[in-house]
């Protein structure tokens, strides 16, 4: 008798026992809370911390509201992610995403691995020029469906979106809330040389990324060649094969979009093409073609380029009513679809929100003060070669703990930059150590409540994403400290 694919897949993979992702965070915030009674006290200068002379000990109440206080902290991207559950699902509704990519994939005919590329390139762009990372969260089950379909797993799926993005966000060029938040933060009177920090970048940028591609692309080359090579549990192995899986088993020889499909994928990818270029600042960048353009500031209030998650919450809701407009859907059924797909997301967003609590708390202790004082001080007697490598291991830990490019870059950079000069290093150097090790990072982070919520949707548990990618991320380091030593060393 002939056995099934999927059959064959589960004997080959043990039940295992992994913690949540909400398991994970709640620890790691208890943890800092216990931390924060074993250093020094905080001390003031009247009503002023004196910066590095210890932390407050979180109270009990402030533990226990940290996850609270981190919903309040991530509430417009938690809205954003509930309307974005509500537009896939809507879009889904329709077929035309299920059909597009069985028609995609008739197109590849074994050219999937290119595609791989292609894209995790595109998303190191939007990564080193304006630091993309929350806005791909959408992208999590897109991809997942795509390369589940085309005989791969969501592990692809993730590491196509994270480690594209996540390898252009470690080499930012000109992402404002890394680059541009670290230059502001400089005091007055420290100037930096934008061309070399490009140059660092560009560097950064593109070995991380060709690490990381060729990582993906073996990987999925071995799951489809064998499927038992999977590294998803038995567990994972079944959630994927219930979100993503092939539902009717039939062959897609003579599948074909109608035109109301491709309408309505068109205006799919439109409304995320739209959501990308009013996240790019482009004033910043001297074009201000954008800030004329009336349309979309009349309906969401705000020019494309000047737009946040407010703006693309709306955006995305009015899109998924003229979606539901062009395929003539009931209004009964089109809020029955609405609310299961914000129902979706309820998972995704408690994630995103908890993650969120661990900042809270370091910033109401001033753990994150405390620390990269202390560090500063340590680091300023240390020769260039040993300087640049715990530049960037300093920022590694500091940024499990803050992984805002932007906080990050408020907190170190006034003290790092103003120390770099001081004892006559390369501050521009200095500066790409914090953004390299904030952006890798934010490969694994679980305060990061994108990475956590994108996994969540892919059905991918965090533990196994960590044993994973592990390696990618020891040899991303190694090369990432070996090009700021360098340039430590030139500039």
């Amino acid at each position: 008798m002939e056995v099934s694919e999927k059959n064959r897949l589960r004997p080959t993979k043990r039940r295992t026992f992994a913690l949540s992702a909400f398991t994970i965070i709640l620890l790691l915030i208890f943890l800092l809370a216990i931390i924060t009674h074993l250093l020094p006290e905080a001390q003031y200068d009247g009503e002023m911390l004196i910066d590095g002379s210890g932390v407050l000990g979180a109270t009990l109440s402030q533990t226990f509201l940290a996850p609270i206080l981190g919903f309040v902290d991530a509430i417009d991207i938690c809205l954003f992610v509930l309307i974005l559950g509500a537009f896939l699902k809507i879009v889904t509704k329709t077929g035309a995403i299920e059909t597009g990519i069985k028609v995609l994939i008739k197109k590849l005919k074994g050219k999937e691995l290119v595609l791989i590329a292609i894209l995790m390139f595109i998303f190191s762009i939007g990564g080193t020029t304006y630091g993309m990372l929350e806005e791909t969260v959408g992208f999590y089950a897109l991809l997942s469906v795509a390369m589940v379909a085309a005989g791969m797993d969501t592990i692809v799926a993730s590491a196509t979106v994270l480690l594209g993005a996540g390898s252009g966000v470690l080499g930012s060029t000109i992402n404002p809330f890394a680059v541009g938040a670290a230059i502001d933060a400089l005091p007055e009177g420290i100037a930096v040389n934008q061309g070399a920090i490009i140059g660092i970048g560009i560097a950064l940028w593109l070995t991380s990324y060709l690490i990381c591609m060729l990582f993906v692309v073996s990987y999925a080359k071995k799951v489809i060649k064998r499927k038992g090579s999977t590294f998803l549990s038995l567990q994972e192995q079944e959630a994927m094969e219930e979100t993503y899986g092939v539902k009717d088993g039939k062959k897609d020889e003579d599948v074909k979009l109608t035109g109301k499909q491709k309408f309505t994928l068109v205006l799919f990818f439109l409304t995320f093409v739209v959501m990308i270029i009013g996240f790019i600042p482009w004033e910043d960048f001297g074009i201000d073609f954008f800030a004329h353009g009336l349309f979309f500031s009349t309906i969401t209030g705000l020019p494309l380029g000047q737009w946040y998650f407010q703006e693309s919450t709306l955006w995305f809701l009015i899109m998924t009513i003229v979606i539901g407009f062009v395929n003539r859907t009931g209004e009964h059924e089109f809020v029955d679809t609405f609310i299961d797909g914000a129902d979706d997301m309820v998972g995704v967003i408690l994630v995103i929100a908890i993650a969120r609590g661990a900042s809270v708390l370091m910033t109401q202790t001033h753990l994150d003060n405390y620390i990269i004082f202390n560090a500063a001080n340590a680091l300023s007697n240390m020769p260039k070669i040993v300087f640049g490598p715990l530049n960037y291991l300093l920022h590694v830990v500091l940024s499990v703990l803050v992984p805002s490019s932007s906080g990050l870059a408020s907190l170190s950079t006034p003290i790092m930059g103003p120390l770099a000069k001081q004892i006559g290093f390369s501050v521009e150097a200095t500066i790409m150590g914090m953004v390299a090790a904030n952006g890798l990072v934010n490969l694994f982070t679980p305060t990061c409540g994108a990475i956590m919520g994108g996994l969540k949707l892919a059905r991918v548990e965090f533990t196994t994403w960590i044993k994973w990618v592990t390696k990618v991320i020891i040899l991303v380091a190694l090369v990432n400290i070996v090009i700021l030593t360098i340039a430590l060393m030139v500039l």
